[in-house]
């Protein structure tokens, strides 16, 4: 049977153990879902899928803020970074809320009927343009802006990710785009999307991880822990590219518009770069600016170059991820409420 998994073998519940074996339980707790094809792609390293999973969860399904809000961010973001995979999976969760017309109307293109959840889908496509200013105004009030930014800036993490990693299907034949087959999904996941999840639950994973200081707009709350973490593992010293090279990332990134580069603009890394350290350039590119153009040649280069395994390739995709996140929040965090 075909799986959504592309170029990494990811570890099974049944084999994990440690801190995958905890992120998988939590899964399940917490989203509904024993296998989730994101986390699982991350898993050949277990710091990386750990800090990702504390930044999506506490974002995302803890807290006090509207979770069918924070669902409509993450499809907002998704469908700016042309995921469709993660645009499927949150008009599932959509529907799991119970809003089953705002779902489909996300589906279908259209601008909800909510002034509230419009002006939170527009934010929420606009973030990455922030980048090229100016940012528009945070559509939700102080108390929520740590979950909201969070979960937008956890969905430009994710995304990349994901499309770098993961087919475009979650089920086989795309049937997750059937209007019932989504309803179904999301009757099967709305008991834990109504239970919610307790704040900080993930926090004791990230014990020994690489971190840094906490985001402003999060500052002494489990987001900003999470984030800090997710930064710190991110750009750490295992990840499988040289100082020269990052620094060249960084800069591409720097000069990025927040929009989608034309094709064979995204990543051409010069030649004065070690020539081992050029298919790692581009690919850490390609994940921060256009991570859907990711080719098989792309990781075959990069793998004959570098010898590096599974866990070596989720670490520099995810450095790509992080340096294009850290841009947007840049961006964003002026506009956020104090």
């Amino acid at each position: 049977m075909p799986t959504p998994f592309r170029y990494v073998v990811p570890v099974t519940r049944e084999a994990a153990s440690g801190p995958v074996a905890e992120v998988y339980g939590q899964m399940a707790r917490d989203f509904g879902l024993a296998r989730m094809p994101l986390f699982m792609t991350l898993s050949p390293a277990p710091d990386v899928l750990v800090a990702a999973w504390a930044a999506l969860r506490e974002s995302l399904l803890a807290g006090t803020a509207s979770r069918t809000g924070k669902e409509v961010v993450a499809t907002g973001v998704s469908l700016a970074n042309r995921c469709p995979f993660c645009v499927d999976a949150h008009t599932v969760l959509l529907h799991a809320t119970g809003d089953h017309g705002l779902a489909e109307t996300i589906a279908r293109g259209e601008t909800p009927g909510s002034p509230e959840h419009a002006r939170l889908l527009a934010w929420a496509q606009a973030t990455s343009g922030a980048v090229a200013g100016p940012a528009a105004p945070a559509p939700f009030p102080p108390g929520g802006a740590a979950e909201y930014v969070g979960t937008a800036l956890a969905f430009h993490f994710v995304n990349r990710m994901v499309s770098a990693l993961l087919t475009d299907d979650f089920l086989p034949g795309g049937l997750q785009r059937s209007r019932l087959v989504r309803r179904v999904g999301g009757r099967a996941m709305s008991r834990a999307v109504r239970r919610g999840a307790v704040a900080g639950d993930a926090l004791p994973l990230l014990e020994g991880l690489p971190t840094g200081p906490e985001p402003g707009w999060a500052e002494g709350t489990p987001i900003g822990r999470a984030f800090a973490a997710l930064r710190g593992v991110a750009l750490s010293d295992e990840v499988p590219l040289g100082e020269e090279a990052m620094w060249h990332v960084a800069g591409e990134v720097a000069r990025w518009d927040g929009g989608h580069p034309p094709p064979g603009r995204a990543a051409a890394p010069p030649d004065a770069l070690p020539p081992a350290d050029r298919p790692a350039a581009r690919r850490a590119l390609l994940a921060a600016l256009a991570p859907y153009r990711i080719t098989d040649a792309d990781v075959a280069a990069w793998r004959d170059a570098a010898r590096g395994d599974d866990a070596d390739l989720v670490r520099l995709l995810a450095f790509g991820a992080v340096t294009a996140v850290d841009r947007i929040e840049a961006a964003l965090a002026p506009t956020v409420p104090a």
